[in-house]
């Protein structure tokens, strides 16, 4: 796991310097070891350079040192990330007559490459951002790994008189360390982080900076110039049913859990009490030998604190359990550090960050997480929710809106009382939203998600032109066509993978567990796992929705399968509590502060109505609405972007 940064174009000494000072703002993610290459041949001149930190999990040794060159074919690497079944490809490379100088996955995704070409990524079973220097081609290969565990940033071509250069990094703040990137935000990267409260691909928002697509490849060749993403993998959503699936499903899934066992350094499993992770760390325990290391974080408040399941469920597992304390006062103190760990703005990634944070200083260096299982096998209230609705935003949506629009207004009077400054935003009160969707599920799912009603977003300063209910319009197609035609739950789970854990978990778990340097791995979404699931009918798969009924298969006997029979609750920090108590005075400032949010083209009238309604206990307003825009504008200060 670790960081990696590029030039591919015109390279002279002015690049090469900015391809280091991206390499040293990903410190954090690979504090273990540092390393630079360029293409030979005269400087300054046209080729490419890497730079790379390394965060050691397999091979300790220097052999490790990236970026690494394959000595026979002349291919240079850097890679982010782990190949799970690299044992297995090296057996098969060096059957084929290859030879290793280590015993790291680096090298094995490397003669891959050498030997099978680009499409040896068929071959990767783990989570990857790749970059693959061709000298016989004098091209540069780009390549994320299948579900977007790792992300992989290119930044639009700097163009001068010599030539283009373009940039790539697995961060966006890498790349405005160069000077190279303007720090301006894209109008279409904020209207996403304000409909959904974390910033939608393929942009980002900076504008002139892009996200490799998840399941994506793309060659930048010598000229700086970058080809089309290549998808190379779709989320499976309905396939043909095989014999034996189910079983084949509980295999797929025991072995994903297993292969990610494997570090040469100490590992743990976070372990919540709830069904994804403790079948995360029942299938550890019984494979991983010596006694598996678990992980929970608990709160004085008491609603919000998990804390004796997951301690219950560590003595039936026999696990060696650890739980971390969270404070009011321990959260204020960190705050600060958990927000500059932000790489793009995101409601949510302060879970992961205080988690992480609390995992590393424990001395692990790799940590196992449940996340997924909600999505695979229908753990959202939305699988429930959604499919009710559906109809009768159908039926709705052919009335028209002028008769439409006044009657849900009045229904949703009925049900939360007169409207004050801000409107409720909860799904009743989006009903108007909802029943415009007239029934279709990617739209349906959007704004049922989404933070604001459109007419709070409008009055905010979204530029709702730009989107597509919350999506860049060119995305939110391949959304529709994704689930098209598809049974309604296994089309959910392909927005809830594509959307919810694509672009906001996945991304959030990336940036907060690295800025400590700390590898987390989600068996739970492998994708041979994933590819299997969909070959199972509805009813197996989802069967009565909550019960996650594949899941509670792997835990076992020694949990008695009625522990889980309680409400869902997700791993939530107080922030509802904190945000009107101690943290009052502090978001104060902050939606005082008039420049900065004049800066983003926000409205700063809408901005100080929605943190007075708050603070004033208006219905339908939950915490979530609020520390987005706070979480938003700490980020715009903190990085120095404007409009």
């Amino acid at each position: 796991m670790c960081g990696i940064a590029g030039a591919v174009g015109w390279i002279d000494e002015s690049v090469l310097g900015s391809v280091a000072l991206m390499t040293k703002a990903l410190a954090h993610r690979g504090p273990d070891d540092s390393g630079q290459w360029r293409s030979p041949g005269a400087l300054p001149g046209r080729g490419a350079a890497f730079g790379h930190r390394r965060l050691s999990i397999v091979d300790l040794s220097p052999l490790g040192h990236q970026p690494m060159v394959d000595r026979d074919t002349g291919s240079v690497i850097a890679f982010n990330g782990e190949v799970y079944n690299f044992v297995d490809l090296r057996r098969r490379l060096i059957a084929k007559g290859l030879t290793f100088v280590s015993k790291t996955d680096t090298e094995v995704v490397l003669k891959a490459y050498g030997a099978w070409g680009p499409n040896f990524v068929s071959e990767l079973r783990g989570m990857f951002a790749i970059a693959i220097w061709n000298p016989r081609e004098r091209h540069t290969l780009l390549i994320r790994d299948r579900l977007g565990i790792k992300p992989l940033y290119v930044a639009a071509a700097d163009s001068t008189s010599n030539g283009t250069t373009t940039l790539f990094a697995s961060e966006v703040r890498a790349l405005l360390e160069t000077g190279r990137v303007a720090r301006k935000v894209d109008p279409v990267g904020l209207a996403t982080y304000l409909w959904n409260g974390f910033v939608i691909g393929p942009g980002t928002i900076i504008r002139g900076v892009s996200l490799l697509p998840a399941g994506c490849a793309q060659v930048i060749d010598e000229e700086g110039r970058i080809e089309a993403s290549r998808r190379y993998w779709s989320i499976p959503i309905e396939t043909q049913p095989r014999p034996h699936a189910r079983e084949r499903l509980e295999s797929a899934l025991v072995e994903a859990i297993e292969l990610r066992l494997v570090a040469d350094v100490p590992l743990g499993v976070f372990l919540s009490g709830g069904i994804d992770s403790t079948a995360v760390a029942a299938v550890a325990s019984r494979v991983g030998g010596d006694s598996i290391k678990t992980f929970n974080v608990s709160f004085d408040e008491a609603r919000y604190d998990e804390s004796s399941h997951a301690r219950a469920v560590s003595e039936m597992l026999g696990t060696e359990h650890q739980e971390l304390r969270l404070s009011e006062s321990h959260f204020r103190g960190q705050l600060d550090d958990a927000l500059r760990s932000l790489d793009q703005p995101t409601f949510d990634a302060v879970n992961t960050y205080f988690i992480s944070r609390a995992v590393r200083e424990a001395g692990l260096t790799v940590a196992l997480a449940g996340t997924g299982g909600d999505e695979v096998f229908g753990g959202y209230s939305s699988f429930v929710d959604l499919p009710r609705a559906r109809p009768l935003a159908y039926v709705a949506g052919r009335v028209p809106g002028f008769l439409r629009n006044p009657l849900a207004r009045t229904v949703v009077r009925a049900r939360t009382g007169r409207p004050g400054i801000v409107p409720p935003q909860t799904r009743w009160g989006k009903l108007e939203d909802l029943l415009a969707t007239r029934g279709d599920l990617a739209s349906l799912y959007q704004v049922s998600y989404a933070l604001f009603t459109r007419e709070l977003l409008e009055r905010l300063g979204a530029q709702l032109d730009t989107v597509d209910h919350g999506v860049p319009p060119r995305r939110f197609e391949e959304l529709r066509a994704l689930v098209d035609h598809h049974h309604v739950l296994p089309a959910l789970s392909g927005l809830e993978l594509s959307m919810f854990l694509g672009e906001r978990l996945l991304r959030d778990t990336d940036t907060a567990s690295m800025a400590v340097a700390l590898e987390v791995r989600v068996p739970l979404i492998d994708h041979v796992a994933l590819e299997i699931a969909a070959e199972l009918d509805p009813l197996t798969r989802y069967g009565q929705l909550g019960r996650k009924q594949v899941l509670r298969s792997l835990v076992g006997p020694k949990v008695p399968p009625a522990f889980f029979d309680r409400p869902k609750s997700g791993f939530e920090l107080p922030l509802d509590i904190w945000i009107r108590a101690g943290l009052q005075g502090q978001i104060d400032l902050v939606f005082a502060d008039k420049s900065t949010i004049d800066r983003l083209g926000l409205n700063s009238r809408a901005v100080r109505d929605l943190w007075a309604a708050y603070q004033g206990g208006a219905p339908g307003l939950y915490w979530s609405r609020v520390w987005a825009i706070y979480v938003l504008l700490e980020w715009a200060r903190q990085n120095d972007v404007s409009i």
